[in-house]
């Protein structure tokens, strides 16, 4: 793979990582404070489980930067952690809607559904590309994500066609993250340059199944689907709201304070 190539899949898997590590922070923030234990075990199990997920992106990611500029002089070898620990703001490429604070228990579990339905579809391209090391990692990934997916519709459902106050907040949920999903369907240059070899997919190509799972559950729960509203953008190019400034304060203070912390 020539260079260019090599660094735009570096890039790619950086975006799926960072989606993955960010909204994974996200969701732990929960723990302990759940609304019920069972509950309160079910998120921290899924931010588990999309931190896992980074990992095997990052540790693969690792592994093409070293290769792609091996011996360099006073280089230090990329690692998991410092893919994920040194890197600053505007080097992730994670989407806006993953950074979005947690809010409370509707927005959480709206945020999940929303990305959840895009990595499904997501993964189930990704199994099939051409890269054997991203096609494992997506189809170990879509197991998990089956059940993120099936876990956050029924809260969906449950919140929604629950009391006045519940549908309430779903409603308002909706209002705060919907101007965010555009740009999980939006293709940028390293995206592009790595569709026509078969390694990426068409993120435009996910958004019509994404739509129609998201209509489906919404219906169910009598929740309205919205009109076409503005989009924001920015994050898989490393531009990003404020709240990803904080997350990374608080995710990246312990590898800053003591250097060489290992995962």
């Amino acid at each position: 793979m020539k260079n260019e190539s090599a660094n735009q899949l570096i890039n790619y898997i950086l975006h799926l990582a960072d989606n993955a590590l960010i909204l994974g922070h996200r969701n732990s923030e929960w723990c302990g404070h759940g609304p019920v234990l069972e509950q309160d075990i079910a998120i921290t199990n899924i931010s588990l489980d999309l931190i896992g997920q980074a990992r095997n992106f990052y540790q693969y990611a690792a592994k093409l930067i070293n290769e792609s500029s091996p011996d360099l002089p006073g280089k230090a070898e990329a690692s998991e952690d410092s893919l994920a620990f040194l890197r600053d703001n505007r080097e992730f490429k994670n989407c806006l809607l993953v950074e979005q604070p947690n809010g409370d228990w509707a927005k959480t579990i709206l945020r999940q559904f929303l990305f959840s339905g895009y990595q499904f579809y997501l993964y189930q391209e990704l199994q099939h590309s051409i890269n054997q090391q991203l096609a494992a990692i997506a189809e170990k990934s879509l197991k998990e994500v089956t059940y993120h997916l099936r876990w956050s519709s029924e809260w969906v459902i449950r919140l929604g066609d629950g009391t006045a106050e519940s549908q309430r907040r779903m409603i308002n949920a909706i209002d705060e993250l919907w101007m965010y999903t555009g740009e999980l369907f939006s293709n940028t240059e390293y995206e592009l340059s790595l569709i026509d070899l078969g390694i990426a997919f068409d993120s435009g190509g996910l958004q019509p199944p994404w739509e129609e799972k998201i209509k489906e559950i919404f219906a169910e729960a009598t929740l309205p689907y919205p009109e076409k509203v503005f989009t924001q953008t920015g994050g898989k190019d490393g531009t990003h709201t404020e709240h990803l400034g904080y997350i990374l304060a608080d995710l990246q203070f312990m590898q800053r304070a003591y250097p060489g912390s290992e995962w």
